[in-house]
């Protein structure tokens, strides 16, 4: 039986926002209610609400008598939304620092040493996980509930970028290397430190995503 109401509603929104990080809807894709449903196992209420709220989010699109689709987000506006995310993955590095168990921290490290390992190993797809990870453990131990909020929703809505540059030659070796400048300045249990390497990180994002800002190859699921 379909879920439906706000636990449909919940559902459906949940799992197209899994599909946007995982890259599996292309930008300018229709989205048709009945199809989801069916895919999601919830009423077409219930898509339907949900598609108000990415809608709402600037994830979705609704044109008139054409129905939704998963809204195009233009290079400079990429670069908009990565410059966000710099001062929100800053935030979250810093509150997690100070706020994160000496448990939590080793999990980061363990996180760190898988990442060399998968790069070490030409394993793009593992890298690409435990990239998510470590993210997420940033968010999560932040404890900056609205960051993490904001940050899904702008990672979404640039995800075909970040699909390019976790391909590119030579990225993955550079991402690690940012990406435990962060782990030691947390471990070292320096605020600033991890903040500036966020920051940093982004910066770099930055710079690569000016390298293949114009490449429409469809790509498989990774992340930076």
């Amino acid at each position: 039986m379909s879920v439906s109401g706000d636990e449909g509603r919940r559902k459906a929104e949940a799992a197209l926002r899994e599909g946007l990080r995982r890259g599996e809807f292309a930008p300018g894709q229709r989205l048709t209610e009945a199809e989801l449903a069916e895919r999601f196992g919830v009423t077409r209420g219930s898509v339907r609400s949900a598609l108000v709220d990415l809608t709402n989010a600037g994830l979705v699109e609704r044109i008139p008598h054409r129905g939704a689709r998963i809204r195009e987000v233009s290079f400079d506006e990429a670069i908009q939304i990565t410059e966000c995310r710099a001062v929100l993955e800053a935030l979250c590095a810093a509150h997690a620092t100070r706020r994160a168990t000496d448990a939590e921290v080793a999990e980061l490290r363990q996180i760190g040493v898988d990442m060399e390992a998968a790069v070490a190993a030409g394993d793009h797809l593992g890298y690409s996980t435990l990239n998510r990870s470590l993210h997420d453990w940033l968010t999560r131990c932040s404890g900056q509930l609205p960051a993490a909020k904001l940050l899904e929703t702008l990672n979404a809505q640039i995800v075909r970028y970040q699909f390019r540059l976790a391909l590119m030659p030579g990225r993955p070796a550079e991402s690690v290397k940012q990406h435990l400048a962060i782990i030691d300045a947390v471990e070292s249990r320096d605020p600033d430190a991890a903040a500036n390497a966020a920051r940093a990180h982004i910066a770099s994002v930055m710079r690569a995503m000016a390298s293949v800002a114009h490449e429409d190859t469809a790509l498989p699921w990774v992340s930076i």
